[in-house]
């Protein structure tokens, strides 16, 4: 097996006046395809929020969002072999933006979840973006077969936690 590398890309922080920010900051986060490495995506997720100061329960609700979303690519993405997911944390005044995006065997987004849960290989596929979105203010999703997938989550900031910042 090749040495998987993580790496953790530039972050650009651009901030006006000491609170407001003028451009979003972006932070970017490559991991292997390998369950071990969906904590790393979680301590993320969970540090770019508690900078945000969103609430310990909204916290976990992106952690856990982060973690289902990762799960998926490392279940299904790439098969047997080791690929790669990206993610893009995006911090607004008012809200987090996550992507996470893989470049393997994607999926076909207009078949129902019933159709692919007959199938062994696919249980639970769909119910994952059903938890997500519960979970998340906004969920995005984008596959096609061969291309890849991409999931963009959206969790605001609450009116009390937005004005501290």
């Amino acid at each position: 097996m090749k040495i998987a590398q993580l790496a953790i890309l530039q972050a650009v922080i651009t901030v006006k006046g000491g609170v407001a920010m003028s451009e979003p900051i972006k932070i970017e986060l490559t991991i292997p395809s390998i369950s071990d490495y969906v904590g790393v995506a979680r301590l993320t997720a969970s540090g770019i929020a508690s900078r945000m100061k969103f609430s310990h329960e909204e916290i976990e609700d992106i952690k856990i969002a982060v973690s289902e979303a990762c799960t998926n690519a490392v279940q299904y993405a790439y098969g047997d072999h080791v690929g790669q997911i990206k993610l893009v944390f995006t911090i607004q005044d008012q809200y987090l933006e996550i992507c996470v995006k893989d470049n393997g065997k994607g999926f076909d987004v207009s078949a129902p979840v019933e159709e692919a849960s007959q199938d062994p290989d696919k249980i639970g596929l769909g119910l994952g973006i059903v938890f997500m979105r519960s979970l998340m203010d906004k969920v995005e999703y984008k596959s096609s077969v061969d291309q890849g997938t991409e999931v963009v989550m959206i969790k605001k900031l609450s009116v009390a936690h937005s004005a501290d910042m």
